[in-house]
């Protein structure tokens, strides 16, 4: 127990929370975005990996690496766009639907990659983001490394978070994209276009799954590898359950979530970690993340029309 009371009090461990939760906010906004709107967007977790992929190919063709960040947005928009458009005006099956996303996502980033680099056994590397310390507040000590020394990425993470907040509580395009989420018929009785609020939600929500999963190759890894997304997606659409579809308890599930993953890593190269098999400690971080989901969702109150389709003049 002392060495994990160790483990806690280390700057090195709450700066790798907070680097290992970036991706997830990211992807977490993004769902939640969508399900405020009504629609649940199982592709998340292949957008994150076209995202990882596109954002890292552009850097590795030579763009900036902001540039990469908006091609790998630029390419979950365009999966979100096929996955609006199925589920929104069409009314296919939203599980259906995003599941197949995931599927050709997946499979077309891995195609290209092939394609691209058939006879490469090491993924190649590129520059990442660098950490930027911010003067004064980097010398903090324990919080100043864990907070102010991370990438531009991460800072924007939690900008981002903000002004979700913001967008959804204290705009009136949050409270038409929550109407629709909630009863879409009155939406539409006050002449809201739901079709057009929730295609949109699914896109943009999208956008930034996919920049999540750009964060991966441009801020974390440096190169692109299969299966580097490994159920990120599937763990965000838990943290928006945990999260009561809010964006302030879902960062804060990001970084619970995170805690747990760092935590599991260190305790690996602990005399603990010769005792127990390493398994264990790959599945604590899941297990934990699921008690706390069951003990944090059982009073969240889920969007009234989520997974609802809509059709005008429809009861």
């Amino acid at each position: 127990m002392s060495e994990i009371f160790d483990i806690l009090l280390t700057a090195s461990f709450w700066a790798a929370t907070i680097r290992i939760a970036s991706p997830l906010i990211f992807a977490t906004l993004g769902e939640l975005i969508c399900e405020r709107a009504g629609v649940l967007n199982l592709g998340i977790e292949g957008i994150m990996v076209i995202g990882a992929f596109t954002g890292w190919v552009a850097v590795y063709m030579g763009a900036p690496l902001w540039w990469g960040v908006m091609a790998a947005m630029t390419a979950g928009m365009v999966f979100g766009l096929l996955h609006a458009t199925l589920t929104v005006p069409f009314g296919l099956s939203q599980h259906v639907v995003g599941l197949g996303v995931t599927l050709l996502a997946t499979s077309t980033s891995y195609f290209t990659y092939r394609l691209m680099l058939p006879e490469v056994t090491s993924p190649p590397k590129i520059e990442p983001f660098q950490p930027l310390p911010i003067p004064g507040l980097s010398e903090i000590p324990l919080l100043g490394e864990a907070l102010f020394s991370q990438t531009a990425l991460t800072y924007a993470a939690f900008v981002l978070a903000l002004v979700v907040a913001l967008v959804l509580y204290r705009t009136p395009l949050g409270l038409a994209l929550r109407a629709v989420g909630e009863n879409p018929a009155a939406a539409a009785a006050q002449g809201l276009s739901v079709t057009g609020l929730r295609m949109g939600a699914v896109i943009v929500g999208s956008g930034l799954m996919a920049v999540g999963g750009s964060f991966l190759t441009l801020s974390a890894f440096s190169s692109f590898f299969f299966e580097m997304v490994n159920g990120r997606g599937w763990i965000c659409i838990a943290l928006v359950v945990f999260g009561a579809w809010r964006p302030g308890k879902a960062v804060l599930g990001a970084i619970l979530f995170a805690a747990f993953d760092a935590l599991q890593v260190r305790l690996q190269q602990t005399g603990i970690g010769a005792i127990v098999p390493y398994q264990v400690f790959l599945m604590l971080p899941f297990i934990l993340s699921i008690l706390a989901l069951v003990i944090m969702s059982r009073r969240a109150e889920v969007p009234a029309a989520l997974m609802q389709p809509f059709n005008k003049g429809e009861r």
